[in-house]
């Protein structure tokens, strides 16, 4: 049997890097960690090729070549989803897909051959079975939340590394919050589920032998969501780190709380983290009730922000802008909010309600769903439902916010900020995002001399190199990210 795995295009989001991966001569940020372990579920004697299309092009040839097309997306991947199945099919292939994209809205597909949806461990077995016997189904699921203990190492030599700037790793998933917004807990549940310290060993292992060094995403719902079973990892992967010279340097997802525990905070500096995504998303405590983000409500969330960044964790946060509770006054403070922090890397979107999640079967009971679903991209200006603000009051304040925060001037203060506060623990092998000399000399020129705000820049790289010389590493890149944030903006403007 031959398969190719094909994971779909991301458009150009916040998140995606595209304007930043060209400084490092790369072309993705992170592999299809999904389809890799999938692969790993297969057959050892069937015939296995991937083709990321964010980091190759789609040939009809490879098509040809398989039996059968697996297709394994997220809900930002949606239109480029459909266009490969589309193409899959005019071609004769059979496809099949799974992944967060068609667990919450296969409906939206009429012409897949098979749908694994919900989490694939409980499922594959049979699935795989009945493919061996030409007798696959149309859909294939299960409620079981499985144990992640028994799920094998992801197939590293089905993909070329050298396109990647970080590659991924999964330890566990579940959040234990329950967030109206959020599809984590429909996807995966509200019990954190935990790889053994021995498995997370093996996986480092396996990444190692591939030839991985540099940045690693641990791409965990919330990280600290069992902060028992995570402290006995963390132990393993500092002991691991400290042997192996500490070849990789990892960076993950957690709540806000992190910052209330010291001794996870020490375990993951000696695990070599250096960084972390927070969802803060807002700073007025009636929208976070509102919404049931509990655990941060209360808490001085500037405060939190910079222990983080004290303790060796570069603060990375999501916003959002919408919540029911929200008046005009909400745009200012979220700007006066996000520069006081020094979170550099601040996603703000606007409120939309996805698929299952207790935030749409709301909106839905009161009629305010519109026809246009979610698309995933939280860094457009549409949205979902009708909101209790005037819409265009919303979008013109969120393109208000955006303009201010990506604007050279305030981008450039805010690196200040973090930089004066962030106590760098973690060894890098070398300048985040991979940067090399090439890389330095284009940064400068295109930052330094071409870009409208330059004088920022060079006001931010100077301080940088008399009070904190060590980051100027951290400062570039983070720089860089500034030019991919500006492009991005500008772009979705014009297409506005």
């Amino acid at each position: 049997m031959k398969i190719l795995f094909v994971s779909p295009e991301y458009p150009a989001t916040f998140w995606s890097f595209k304007y930043a991966l060209p400084f490092v001569n790369k072309k993705a940020s992170l592999p299809p960690l999904g389809l890799l372990t999938v692969s790993s579920m297969l057959p050892a004697g069937w015939e296995k090729r991937l083709v990321d299309m964010n980091a190759a092009v789609l040939k009809d040839s490879d098509i040809m070549w398989a039996d059968w097309v697996f297709v394994g997306a997220m809900i930002v991947q949606k239109k480029s989803a459909q266009e490969v199945i589309d193409r899959v099919k005019h071609l004769g292939k059979m496809v099949a897909a799974g992944g967060p994209l068609f667990t919450t809205g296969y409906k939206d597909f009429h012409n897949v051959d098979t749908f694994v949806l919900n989490e694939g461990e409980p499922s594959m077995p049979q699935f795989v079975e009945d493919l061996s016997q030409g007798r696959a189904k149309h859909i294939y699921t299960s409620d079981e939340k499985p144990d992640i203990s028994k799920t094998p190492v992801p197939d590293w030599k089905i993909l070329d590394k050298k396109h990647y700037a970080s590659m991924a790793m999964q330890i566990s998933r579940g959040c234990p919050f329950d967030c109206e917004f959020c599809d984590i807990i429909v996807i995966n549940g509200r019990v954190p589920r935990v790889k053994t310290p021995e498995q997370v060993i093996r996986e480092l292992d396996a990444l190692y032998d591939y030839g991985w060094k540099g940045s690693l995403f641990i791409v965990d719902d919330n990280f600290i969501g069992n902060k028992a079973k995570i402290k006995e990892i963390l132990k393993a992967i500092g002991t691991w780190m400290r042997a192996k010279k500490k070849p990789f340097t990892l960076y993950t997802e957690a709540s806000i709380n992190l910052a209330d525990e010291k001794e996870l905070m020490q375990l993951m500096q000696d695990a070599n983290f250096n960084a972390v995504f927070v969802g803060i998303e807002t700073p007025s405590d009636e929208a976070l009730q509102s919404c049931g983000k509990v655990q941060n409500v209360g808490k001085d969330l500037a405060e939190k922000v910079k222990i983080l960044q004290r303790n060796g964790l570069q603060v990375q946060a999501g916003f959002i802008l919408g919540f029911d509770t929200d008046t005009p006054k909400v745009f200012e403070d979220m700007v006066k909010f996000i520069q006081k922090s020094g979170i550099v890397t601040a996603m703000i979107g606007m409120l939309n309600a996805l698929p299952e999640t207790r935030l749409y079967k709301r909106l839905h009971a009161a009629g305010r769903i519109l026809q246009k679903p979610s698309d995933g991209n939280n860094t457009d200006f549409t949205i979902n439902f009708v909101p209790k603000m005037d819409t265009k009051v919303l979008v013109d304040g969120y393109k208000n916010v955006l303009n201010s925060i990506f604007g050279a001037k305030n981008y450039y203060s805010r690196v200040v900020t973090f930089l004066r506060e962030y106590n760098m623990t973690a060894k890098d092998t070398k300048l985040n995002f991979g940067i090399k000399f090439k890389a330095l000399f284009s940064a400068l020129w295109k930052l330094g001399f071409r870009e409208k705000g330059k004088r920022y820049f060079w006001k931010m790289m100077l301080w940088t190199a008399v009070k904190k010389p060590a980051l100027l590493a951290e400062a570039l890149t983070l720089a860089i990210y500034g030019f991919h944030f500006r492009t991005v903006l500008t772009t979705t403007m014009q297409g506005a």
